[in-house]
């Protein structure tokens, strides 16, 4: 079939199996072209939990292809049919699959619910067939909702500020509109299941069950990705029920780090820069925020996509000496964004965005390639026109 791109709101409900495969062949050639991973202090066996697409994808290829790691994912992605594609992470991992084999590196990738106790047995059960034990543990999940494997009660989370509403401007994408959106305040009882879903509580259930099991290293590292963001965010993200997520995390990490204090486990929260990703193109203000900040950004000189903030995050942080940590114990890779010089610059161009100069002030064409780019699709060297067999097998 001939698969042009289907867009319904903030979602693409369609992917391209060769452009997917070309943008995991990108993101594995700027990994091998650089010279940072020289620390003798390094992945050997890794584990990624969220493994399939955005920060996850980026993390597994920078472990394999920068360290020679061997790597196990967890993603939870629909097949292909004759008729229908499947899920851009389907083919990502298929592709990183291949890509691996060439390179004489393990790879393996168990498909189901993460939040699962299942998925989290079958997992141990590889990690005790195939590798003995894992050092590196990545948490890179991103879902709408959880089911609590104790009791069985599924928790959606919700996208809304705290205490008061809140007004501010967006972009619909679909109506290529700047318009304002108020957003009402979040009850408690939403702002809690979003925690469940969002928070750390999932972290540290993988990490107690990995380390029971026996299979988690002496000195094990993990983390867990999260925003923070900075003024114009921190409404609707920072101060708001995900925020309430993601302070969650650090909670977490801080108990990860007591309680398998016996293996010297290394757990920090990664907070990294905005981007496009499947979950942030569904917040409210993202999609302008993002669009403004990358125009910001790349007049800056200073713009990077996933697989460039994940490589320097395991060459600065992780595997780094001495990494510089904030007073939350968190690694920092938003530092070019959050700057205050950078903000005041977005802040400016924000108070005076409208609809009428929305795409000269804004790089929407950039945002708009790379969310495209997330399902394969406007990638370089790839021919649109040609029949694809969807049918692709990891």
């Amino acid at each position: 079939m001939v698969i042009k791109p289907k867009v319904r709101g903030f979602i693409c409900t369609n992917s391209h199996p060769i452009g997917c495969a070309k943008s995991v062949e990108n993101q594995i050639d700027y990994i091998k072209s650089q010279t940072t991973f020289t620390s003798p202090n390094k992945p050997k066996n890794v584990l990624v939990i969220g493994c399939s697409t955005g920060y996850g994808l980026a993390s597994r290829i920078t472990s394999a292809f920068g360290y020679g790691a061997n790597t196990l994912g967890v993603c939870f992605e629909k097949a292909p049919t004759e008729r229908k594609t499947g899920t851009a992470g389907w083919y990502n991992t298929a592709a990183f699959h291949q890509q691996a084999k060439q390179a004489g590196l393990y790879a393996d990738t168990l498909n189901g619910d993460a939040f699962s106790d299942e998925m989290k047995t079958q997992v141990i059960e590889k990690i005790k067939q195939d590798l003995g034990s894992v050092d590196l543990i990545i948490y890179s999940l991103a879902s709408p909702r959880r089911t609590d494997p104790e009791t069985g009660e599924t928790f959606k989370s919700t996208l809304k500020p705290i205490g008061q509403a809140y007004t501010t401007k967006t972009y619909d994408t679909d109506k290529d509109l700047v318009h304002e959106v108020t957003l009402e305040p979040a009850s408690q009882d939403e702002i809690d299941n979003t925690v469940k879903v969002m928070g750390g509580e999932d972290w540290e259930r993988w990490l107690f069950q990995l380390a029971e099991a026996g299979v988690v290293s002496e000195g094990c590292k993990t983390t867990a990705y999260t925003y923070i963001g900075k003024e114009l965010t921190w409404p609707i993200y920072g101060q708001a029920t995900i925020g309430k997520a993601k302070e969650d995390l650090d909670r977490a990490a801080k108990s990860i780090i007591s309680k398998l204090a016996m293996l010297n486990v290394e757990a920090n929260v990664s907070s990294l820069k905005a981007l496009v990703t499947q979950a942030s193109s569904a917040i409210p203000v993202m999609p302008l925020y993002i669009s403004l900040i990358y125009k910001v950004m790349k007049e800056e000189g200073t713009h990077e996509g996933c697989i460039e903030q994940i490589a320097g995050l395991f060459s600065d942080c992780l595997y780094e000496q001495n990494p510089t940590v904030d007073e939350m114990n968190r690694y920092r890779m938003d530092s070019k964004e959050t700057n205050e010089a950078t903000q005041a610059k977005i802040k400016a161009v924000w108070d005076n965005v409208t609809q009428d100069n929305f795409h000269e002030l804004s790089d929407y064409k950039g945002y708009n390639t790379e969310f495209l780019n997330l399902f394969g699709f406007l990638i370089q060297d790839v021919d649109y026109e040609a029949d694809v067999n969807p049918l692709v097998e990891w």
